[in-house]
């Protein structure tokens, strides 16, 4: 049965998935970001340092070390971003979900008047009946 809120509770309802989608898309994101940030730590832990042996071994381990810091610090800032992302995407679809759900309220409410007026009309259209068979069968 449609009603004056139908098309809004579609709209709302592809605008709610839209919103999962893209909590889902965030939270690829956020485990992306944590697997990569956690190989750079374990990239660090397995990088060795020369105990002996030439300058230039020394300076290549320093430049490499001080590479993996700045990876470390990338991936650092890129999970502070995803995070974020992901907040604001389950924000999002708190708020979709609850216009949804104001909405498919608002129509089934709606609905249940229709059906209640209907069920009024029929029961008097079926006393109607009622009253004139009662009244053809007594002349």
């Amino acid at each position: 049965m449609k009603t004056r809120f139908t098309s809004l509770v579609k709209l709302k309802k592809s605008s709610m998935q839209k919103s999962e989608q893209a909590m889902q898309q965030a939270n690829t994101n956020l485990n992306s970001a944590t697997s990569a940030l956690k190989a750079s730590y374990k990239s660090l832990d397995e990088i060795q340092t020369p105990q002996s042996g030439k300058i230039g071994d020394i300076l290549a381990s320093r430049v490499l070390f001080g590479s993996q810091r700045e990876t470390i610090l990338h991936n650092k800032n890129w999970l502070e971003f995803a995070k974020e992302q992901m907040y604001k995407a389950k924000e999002r679809l708190k708020l979709d979900m609850i216009e949804y759900e104001k909405f498919n309220y608002l129509e089934l409410e709606e609905i249940k008047k229709e059906l209640t007026r209907r069920k009024i009309a029929e029961a008097k259209d079926l006393d109607e009946v009622a009253l004139m068979t009662y009244k053809g069968g007594n002349r």
